[in-house]
């Protein structure tokens, strides 16, 4: 089980695991380069000359043909600024005409694109197409779909008539929990409460068993209903990729109360002890032993805090990818934490798969690719990552405070017969001591010896004796850390693993030390 959820689980009335946003993007890959649209316009019998008459009558049959479906049932056609939020217009309008199927508005905006141009090259005496930025009219469709809910697709209506479709999850399972007529309560894009939350749950898991290409390939001819007819002799179909995806956990609190004293030590506890290698794990990242950033990694690692409508928010990120936490909603029937994982770089991620093209060819863990072949994939490394990061948020003890904690470890007890020293805790020793034993690569196999040398020393012993010394040394903190609780032997080997107890001390010990004055007057006050 989960950590989070086991230490919680009196206050957590269930928990929901699924997409939250997708945003999809169709290319026609055949016209993405230049010698694909030379082919195209070879087959249309288009010249260079004629190229810009060619493409802005193309254009001007799609702007017809799509916005025909609207006219014909009386929606409203709009032309807005590209900075409107469309979205929430969508919703208005959708209210003013009492919209709860179908078609909602068609909104229009000119917007940059990525296209074709003709450049005339005075110097050879040419014409050469090129591809540039340019700014076109753009088709928003949204729509309230009986199977994906409230969602929106635009098309761009030049070449190469780029599609995005962005739908979110929990719009998704609301429309599978009203045909199984389940009962939920929803807050803008969360569930409170469900009926029934393994139900739930399985409802959810079926996103991944969607037939998206068909699903996607419908409002693909919505939005251009003249494909056909238009690549009747350069046969092109959309290829479906995903640009972005939000995975999220979500922990339904019974009590909002329990959430609202939790939530702000989350918050602290994220933003103090969370290091950049920390943050790399959780976003798939391989970080060697030593516990060092790569010397191969070149990117950014980012941590922030923000107060955002919906509550406060900390996020974490890596290659414009993201785990975070917030407090989505709070209400009598129940209050969400939610846990979110963003990939847009596959990059840090691997499947294992045949390479593209051979599908019968040899299995090998390749890099993640956008397309929705590997969106299963994407969804088990965004709720692994999404775990990793709540379990590592369930060694915040939220009952006992560092000086109630620490009190005794100060102390000098008995152990096997002996008398054994407390530990000094703001002796820089013992902090690296306790540092290195709580390092995430030992949580599994446990810690050596020779590991904690290697963390302890800053070079390799120089004769036999030195490196006896430098053994008793590490074995007599061992037995010290075994003595108060914190550690214990792995039967029937040379290692150690913190106890359960032991993990939560520490990560609270080094949590304190680590704040800066200025956090802990914030914190005090």
């Amino acid at each position: 089980m989960n950590e989070f959820i086991a230490k919680y689980q009196d206050s957590i009335s269930g928990v929901l695991a699924g997409f939250d946003r997708l945003v999809f993007h169709g290319n026609l890959r055949a016209l993405c380069g230049k010698p694909g649209m030379k082919r195209y316009l070879t087959g249309e019998h288009v010249l260079y000359k004629e190229f810009g008459e060619h493409v802005e009558q193309v254009s001007r049959q799609i702007k017809e043909a799509s916005l025909a479906r609207a006219e014909r049932q009386g929606r409203i056609i709009r032309y807005v600024a590209p900075s409107t939020d469309k979205q929430k217009l969508a919703h208005q309008l959708a209210a003013q005409q009492k919209v709860n199927r179908g078609l909602i508005c068609v909104l229009t905006s000119v917007e940059p694109c990525f296209s074709y141009d003709i450049y005339r090259n005075r110097e050879e005496r040419l014409l050469q197409l090129v591809q540039r930025q340019r700014a076109c009219l753009h088709i928003y469709q949204y729509w309230i779909h009986p199977m994906l809910g409230f969602l929106n697709a635009r098309i761009q209506t030049w070449f190469p008539f780029r599609i995005q479709i962005c739908i979110n999850g929990r719009e998704w399972l609301a429309r599978q929990m009203d045909r199984a007529g389940m009962r939920y309560l929803k807050q803008d894009n969360c569930f409170v409460w469900l009926e029934d939350y393994k139900r739930g749950q399985r409802l959810m898991d079926r996103q991944l068993q969607a037939d998206w290409p068909k699903l996607l390939g419908w409002l693909a001819d919505e939005l251009n209903p003249i494909h056909e007819q238009i690549f009747r002799r350069f046969q092109v179909n959309y290829y479906w990729s995903v640009w972005q995806s939000e995975w999220a956990i979500d922990v339904m609190f019974r009590d909002a109360q329990v959430l609202r004293r939790l939530y702000p030590k989350m918050v602290h506890h994220g933003i103090t002890t969370f290091s950049s290698t920390d943050v790399l794990r959780f976003l798939g990242r391989r970080v060697p032993a030593s516990g060092a950033v790569p010397a191969n990694f070149s990117g950014e690692v980012l941590s922030d805090v923000k107060q955002r409508p919906e509550g406060i928010r900390i996020k974490h990120g890596v290659n414009k990818n993201t785990v975070k936490a917030y407090d989505k909603a709070f209400t009598q029937m129940g209050s969400v934490l939610r846990f979110e994982v963003t990939i847009h770089n596959g990059d840090d991620f691997r499947v294992y798969r045949p390479k593209e093209g051979d599908p019968d060819g040899p299995l090998s863990w390749r890099v993640m690719r956008r397309g929705i072949a590997d969106l299963h994939r994407r969804a088990e490394v965004s709720h692994k990552a999404a775990e990793q990061y709540m379990n590592a948020m369930a060694s915040i003890d939220d009952s006992t405070t560092v000086e109630e904690l620490s009190k005794h470890l100060e102390q000098p007890v008995w152990w096997k017969g002996q008398r054994v020293r407390g530990l000094r805790l703001f002796d820089p020793s013992e902090q690296q001591l306790l540092q290195a034993v709580s390092r995430g690569e030992f949580t599994i196999n446990g810690v050596r010896n020779r590991d904690l040398q290697g963390l302890l020393f800053p070079s390799v012993a120089d004769s036999l004796k030195e490196a006896r010394r430098r053994s008793a040394w590490v074995s007599r903190r061992l037995r010290m850390l075994r003595a108060h609780g914190l550690l214990q032997k792995v039967p029937h080997t040379y290692r150690y693993q913190l106890t359960k107890i032991g993990r939560r001390i520490i990560t609270a010990i080094l949590t304190a030390c680590r704040a800066t004055i200025a956090q802990l007057t914030a914190l005090a006050a």
